[in-house]
């Protein structure tokens, strides 16, 4: 089963695909989308969805340090909700906190330039979510 994972920003997408054996986790690509307009990125998305086969979609959650849900929260909930109307797959929510910052140290050890950290940061951060996600079902 393919499953896709989302890191949802205000400029920009990050896009992961799992392995067809649900183990591991790809950096695809990022979209870049317009906040304000809801359905900003889904044409991309629904071409991914077909090309890969997609059954499930996973979509980071970025919940405070204290455990509520603050206003990009809210945004992922509605995106998420979006998502499930439109491609009628299970769409799940996964607590992403420290994601970004995660995938910022792992590009900085690499010493990957600013530039290029800035190109691949979402895409990165939405193969940390869905890679914690894989790992959790404790399928290997």
């Amino acid at each position: 089963m393919r499953i896709l994972g989302l890191d949802v920003g205000s400029k920009t997408i990050g896009v992961a695909v799992s392995d067809e054996l649900g183990w591991t986790a790809q950096g695809l690509k990022t979209i870049q989308i317009q906040e304000d307009e809801q359905k900003s990125g889904i044409p991309e998305l629904e071409e991914i969805i077909r090309e890969y086969g997609i059954e499930k979609i996973i979509v980071g959650l970025p919940k405070n340090m204290n455990g509520t849900i603050g206003p990009r929260g809210e945004i992922s909930l509605q995106f998420a909700k979006l998502l499930k109307n439109r491609f009628s797959l299970p769409v799940e929510l996964w607590d992403e906190r420290l994601t970004t910052m995660a995938a910022e140290r792992i590009l900085l050890t690499a010493d990957v330039s600013r530039k290029k950290r800035k190109k691949v940061i979402d895409k990165m951060a939405a193969s940390l979510i869905l890679q914690s996600y894989l790992d959790s079902l404790g399928s290997h």
